[in-house]
This record gives structure tokens, C-alpha cells and sequence, in this order.
């Protein structure tokens, strides 16, 4: 059983995640806290599999309650939010101070049928308490050729993309950081986030960053040193025109689960620059991203994966290391530095 502890002022929130969690026979709500003060004393005395956590609350905000259970304990931490720019501010100070993910706060903002708000929030407390107990031996043996960071020159990249769900927000911030405001590629990047929130997390990195980071307009032309993100709620795509390769941002097609979608960039981007682009897939759970890591893999494109020990979640990064897609595994740390390189 995942023993969840849940974290809400409001009486009434507190019984519906309990309600909606109760929905999963693998998941057990063990307690819940009233504010963060009370969240840190129950951490400690119920020793919960995930929590999940508001962000305003009395006495002691969530977002403080996360630094004050980061002292101790490494538990995975769901985070609630709402879809506004003061939301997605605070749920990234939650992100910096160690929370693992986030959801909507109404769950309307989730998905238009409660069956699949139920579906969606319990999935997230299972990938988040697996992602705890799994280790990279149990799942899959990484070859160690694959583990060596190559200290070749590159390939004559033209274009780096980056694709990332769950944990995504830190480890992107992570490595974006590393590179150099001359930076010779421009990067596109496709994070899993609701449409509210792809404004400010742009602003927020290019505060951050040394290079330039900008949500992503449709006929933006590529520049180098430049990083364009995906816009929530819609798909970002790579199209040729006379002036060069520019970005198209299009609501098709309506049936993809994502949106953005890391497969619908990459399989965009496989025609326009063929073998010379360098594609990382970062934590998050699911596998999106894999059907275009084998396309771009087939025009000779280059794949590097996230390993699972600085991964929220190891889940799509594993989807490409389980089909022979990836060039290297790296950290999180390494990335940067190896991206930096090129």
C-alpha cells in the first residue's frame, strides 16, 4: 500500500483527495494536516510513501513546510496549485525547495470528467512513490559505454530540443543554467505544463539564464542561444519557409494526450535537420517522446536520457534506453556540462 498523507487548511479538500485517492485499492491516506506545521509533525510521526501539499495555508505556508520536511526526508511531495501567474510563482519556489510536482488545485482544471481527474491524481501518487522504492539495477542495466560522457567535438549540431514532464521544471532551470549567453544552438523545449504556467516559467529562466528564454510564438524565426518554450495547451512544431526553419504553434491535432507533446516537436523537427540535432529526454513519467527519439534516431539524429538517479520520475527517459534509442545516459549535473560543450 502507498501510504499518502494529505495537506490542506480546508476541511472540505482534505475529504475530496481522500475521497478521489480512496478510488485506488494500492493507496492508503494514513493522515492528514491542517497546515504546514502540523504537515512536518506528521511527516515525522507517520513516515507517509508521498504527500500531498497546498500552498497557502496558516502558520506556516507549504511551500516553507517543504524546506522544513527537506531537512530530513526525501519523501516525494504533490504540490497544489492554482493555474494563475501567482500560481505558477509559487508553485516554483515549491519546485526549488525540493517539491516533486504539481496539479491544479480545482479539479475541474485537471480534466472535464471527475473519473479522469480520480484517474489522472492517483496515477501521479503511484509514479511518484514507485519512482522512491525503484532502483536503476531492478529496472534495466544501462550498458556502460552509454554512462561515458563523450568528450568529442560535436556533430555539426544545428539544433538542440529538450523534452521533460514530471521533475521537469528544476532539472530544465539545471541545465539551461550551464550554458553560455554565446551559446552557438538554439534549443527548443517541450515541458509538460499547463498553458498558464509556460509564461512565467519562460520569465522566470530568462531571469536565470545567461541565454535568451522565451515562450514560444508561432513564426518565430530559431536563434542561436535562444530557448523556446512550448506553449501549454497547444503543440509547438518546426516548419521551412523562405527564411529558414520557424516555429508553427497549432491546436492539432486535438486527440494527442499531451499538450505539448515531446513525440509531435521531435517527429517535426526529424525532415527539417535530419541527422544534425542533439535530443535529451529528461525525467517525467510516461513515454512521450519515444515514437520521435526513434524517428530522429533514423535521420541520424543524436539521443541522450536522463539517468534514473537524478530523475523525478524515471519514466520516459526509460522508454528510450529500453528501445536502444539513447547515445548516452547522464545526470542531470552532466547534461549541462556535456550540452555546454557543443
Amino acid at each position: 500500500m502507498i501510504k499518502v498523507l494529505i495537506v490542506d487548511d480546508s476541511s472540505f479538500f482534505r475529504r475530496r483527495i481522500s475521497e478521489f485517492l480512496s478510488a485506488d485499492p494500492n493507496i492508503e491516506v494514513i493522515g492528514q494536516a491542517v497546515d504546514g506545521l502540523d504537515a512536518v509533525e506528521k511527516t515525522n510521526q507517520l513516515n507517509p510513501d508521498v504527500i500531498t501539499m497546498d500552498i497557502e495555508m496558516p502558520r506556516l505556508d507549504g511551500i516553507s513546510a517543504v524546506k522544513k520536511i527537506r531537512e530530513t526526508k526525501s519523501t516525494p511531495i504533490l504540490m497544489f496549485s492554482s493555474l494563475t501567474y501567482d500560481g505558477a510563482k509559487s508553485t516554483f519556489e515549491a519546485l526549488d525547495a525540493g517539491a516533486s510536482d504539481f496539479l491544479p488545485k480545482k479539479f475541474e482544471d485537471i480534466a472535464s470528467e471527475k473519473s479522469e481527474a480520480i484517474k489522472t491524481l492517483c496515477e501521479r501518487v503511484n509514479s511518484l512513490a514507485k519512482n522512491k522504492t525503484t532502483t536503476s539495477q531492478s529496472v534495466i542495466k544501462i550498458p556502460s559505454a552509454l554512462r561515458t560522457i563523450s568528450a568529442t567535438s560535436s556533430k555539426g549540431y544545428q539544433l538542440a530540443v529538450i523534452g521533460a514532464s514530471t521533475g521537469g521544471p528544476v532539472a530544465v532551470e539545471k541545465v539551461l543554467k550551464t550554458l553560455p549567453a554565446n551559446y552557438s544552438l538554439p534549443i527548443l523545449l517541450i515541458q509538460h505544463m499547463p498553458g498558464s504556467f509556460t509564461g512565467p516559467f519562460a520569465e522566470r529562466l530568462d531571469k536565470v539564464c545567461a541565454i535568451s528564454v522565451k515562450e514560444a510564438e508561432d513564426g518565430d524565426l530559431l536563434k542561436p542561444g535562444t530557448a523556446y518554450i512550448a506553449p501549454g495547451g497547444r503543440q509547438m512544431c518546426l516548419k521551412k519557409n523562405g527564411r529558414g526553419n520557424t516555429i508553427s504553434i497549432e491546436d492539432e491535432p486535438t486527440t494527442s494526450t499531451y499538450k505539448p507533446s515531446v513525440d509531435i516537436t521531435f517527429n517535426s523537427i526529424a525532415e527539417a535537420y535530419r541527422g544534425r540535432v542533439l535530443a535529451i529526454v529528461m525525467t517525467g513519467m510516461g513515454s512521450d517522446g519515444c515514437i520521435g527519439a526513434r524517428l530522429l534516431r533514423e535521420k541520424g539524429a543524436t539521443v541522450w536520457a536522463q539517468d534514473e538517479a537524478s530523475c523525478v520520475v524515471y519514466g520516459m527517459p526509460l522508454a528510450v534506453v529500453k528501445e536502444n534509442l539513447v547515445d548516452k545516459v547522464m545526470s542531470v549535473d552532466e547534461i549541462g556540462t556535456s550540452l555546454a560543450r557543443h
